[in-house]
Order: structure tokens, then sequence, then C-alpha cells
């Protein structure tokens, strides 16, 4: 499975952006990083901001190139608002799923767990992160990894309510994808529009 594996740090101050969670370094140095980045810079252009944009998305949802731009080319394909499609095509990813109903504390963590077979959708094994679920299926956590200890550090004390779009189960460790959530549920600081921009050149 590829992923990101560089320094996470640098991106998430080069983006002012705290992507990969609680990130300490962001709040310690809140410019840009390398030689020139405390220094005043100059006015970005249109590109620089639109590119900045596309980066801050595939490294908040873990998506590397390629992933994205096919995902790109579905939400294009399909009708309505194109950004806001690719948005919902993101969140609805199996692992940003797991890692929205709580049972992972961050997307990587969802990842690996959905890789080593601990997830299931509709009671069966599902090991492919990017798997897209719909409307009403329901995700959840394999019988025999209930008491990982990953997973249920992770859930305690989780807010199950904050996502209107998911259904949580505490019985059954699972949670029911009930609808595709509109953009203003969708609570990443991201400006799709500009992604759809620079596509589009």
């Amino acid at each position: 499975m590829a992923r990101y594996i560089g320094p996470k740090s640098k991106v998430a101050r080069r983006l002012g952006e705290p992507i990969f969670g609680s990130d300490k370094a962001l709040s310690r140095k809140s410019y840009p990083p390398g030689q020139h980045g405390n220094s005043r810079r100059r006015k970005q252009s249109e590109y620089a901001l639109q590119l900045a944009e596309k980066q801050k998305a595939k490294y908040t949802y873990g998506v590397l190139e390629r992933q994205f731009r096919n995902l790109f080319k579905a939400a294009r394909r399909a009708k309505g608002v194109t950004g806001e499609i690719l948005l919902q095509l993101l969140e609805s990813r199996l692992d940003n799923i797991v890692f929205r109903l709580g049972i992972a504390p961050t997307r990587a963590a969802a990842r690996q767990l959905v890789t080593h077979k601990h997830i299931l959708v509709d009671g069966e094994v599902v090991n492919i992160p990017s798997y897209i679920v719909k409307q009403g299926q329901i995700v959840g956590v394999r019988e025999r990894d209930k008491s990982m200890q990953v997973i249920t550090s992770s859930l305690a004390g989780f807010n199950h309510s904050k996502y209107s779009w998911l259904a949580w189960d505490n019985a059954s460790l699972s949670g029911k994808y009930l609808n595709v959530p509109q953009r203003d549920d969708i609570p990443e600081n991201i400006k799709e529009q500009l992604i759809v921009e620079l596509y589009s050149k």
C-alpha cells in the first residue's frame, strides 16, 4: 500500500494547517520551514494557492497523486458540484469512515487497521483502505479484535454525535453510513474550488 512516509511537521508548517492531527511543531513555529521561512514572503501566485490546496487535501486524507486524480475524474463525471463530490468521495473512503467513527485515532492508524483485516463492512472483511463505503453499509470491528488496545483507547470518550451522517452502535462496535455528508457538514478546511480550477487548466 503506497502512503506518504516523509516529514509530517514540515508539511503541516508549509501548508499552515495541522493536517496530521495535533501538531506541536506547528504551534511552536507557525511559519513555513526552511532558511527563509520566518521572513516576509512574496504574495503567492494563483497557481501556488491552487497547488497548496490540492496538497492539503491529499495529505489530510492520506491519498497519493494517482488516487487523487482518479477520484477527481470520478467527481467530474458525476452530476453535481465537482468540488463537493470530490470531498464526499474522500469522506466515503473506508479508512476515513473508520477514523470518523472513532475506531482509530488517526487516518493513518485507520488505514493500518483496514489493511491488517481488523475491519468489517456488512459483516465481511475488507482490507482495502480506498474502498468506497455506500450509503446504508455498516462498518465495524471484527469480533476477535474488539479488545485491541488501539481501538479501545481511541473509542474511550469519543463523541459519536458530532458526525450526523454516521450512526454508532456501542454494543456491536459498529457504525452505519447513513448518508453522504453535505459540504457544510464536512469539517475539513479545504477550498475545493481551487482544486477544481487547478485540474481544469
